[in-house]
């Protein structure tokens, strides 16, 4: 299915949650990888806020690309989002990527 890039140039973002491995599977606790480089996989909730109004993503990013020590309440910058829409099983929903995500406090 199609991705569609997101513009987050003018948005505030904070992170919500920590990062956590994205499991495929949580009775075995196999982390699920990137197809295309085989990186191990992460989510991070992330708030992000822009023409007055806040939204909370739950977002992938391959944990290459997710510095150590984000914590809730850090503004941070996303790299590369991108939205796609899934169907499995008779539940759909709107998944979200990220390239990387990199601190902005410091």
């Amino acid at each position: 299915m199609p991705s569609f890039k997101i513009d987050v140039s003018t948005a505030v973002v904070f992170v919500a949650t920590p990062p956590t491995p994205k499991l495929v599977n949580k009775q075995t606790g196999e982390i699920a990888v990137d197809r295309e480089t085989g990186a191990q996989l992460a989510t991070v909730g992330l708030l992000i806020s822009d023409d007055g109004e806040g939204n909370l993503y739950q977002v992938t990013v391959p944990q290459t690309g997710v510095p150590e020590g984000l914590a809730p309440g850090m503004p941070v910058s996303v790299i590369g989002l991108k939205a796609r829409d899934w169907e499995r099983d008779n539940r759909h929903g709107i998944a979200f990527r990220a390239v990387a995500i990199t601190s902005l406090a410091g």
